[in-house]
């Protein structure tokens, strides 16, 4: 039995940070996980950005109500979901993705969660598990299972290492001269096409 797992932003929806530094005219939010590699020491920068400006869980919930999935995203996961089972692996927030995942009819999801303070000040997180998406892959494969997996990122390379076969989706060409092993995917057409190969091997 075949399991697809796939990152959320960046290749099914926004990244939602990028989306709120817009909003607000804050430049320093536009760093992701492409820029900064060690998830802890970004967000703790987030949240410090955060508690600077007075922004609160509300606020950023309010930007993500706005965004819709990327071009081709919901016919990519419907067709996936006809073809084979998948799982969205993803370092957000459950009080972020929600509106993001009814938006897509709701595919399994794995992620993390906010600590939030009753006035709605987001005072830490709380990681499901340290590098969660490769110890989710690995799980998987324990239990008999093939295991294709994409991501967009450098919090992605564990996971795809983990997997029987892992694919990039429009990585910066910094993360694609890094890990040259993990062929590459410019669209959901192309991602869909190299699934579709690992599904018939």
């Amino acid at each position: 039995m075949e399991l697809i797992c796939l990152d959320l932003e960046g290749v099914l929806v926004p990244e939602i940070w990028i989306a709120v530094a817009e909003k607000t005219g804050l430049e320093e939010l536009r760093l992701t996980t492409r820029d900064i590699s060690d998830y802890d020491e970004l967000m703790n920068y987030r949240l410090g950005i955060l508690d600077r400006e007075g922004i609160l869980l509300k606020d950023i919930q309010n930007v993500i109500e706005t965004l819709e999935p990327l071009d081709g995203a919901y016919d990519f996961t419907k067709t996936l979901r006809e073809e084979s089972q998948l799982v969205i692996l993803s370092d957000t927030f459950s009080q972020f993705a929600a509106p993001l995942m009814r938006k897509l009819e709701m595919p399994t999801l794995f992620c993390n969660t906010l600590l939030v303070e009753s006035n709605g000040r987001i005072s830490g997180i709380r990681l499901r598990q340290n590098d969660g998406k490769r110890k989710a892959v690995e799980a998987f494969r324990s239990m008999g299972l093939r295991v294709f997996a994409a991501g967009d990122s450098y919090n992605d390379v564990t996971m795809l290492k983990a997997a029987h076969q892992g694919m990039f989706f429009r990585p910066p060409q910094s993360i694609r001269d890094e890990f040259p092993a993990f062929p590459g995917a410019e669209t959901h057409d192309e991602l869909l096409s190299g699934i579709r190969s690992f599904l018939i091997a």
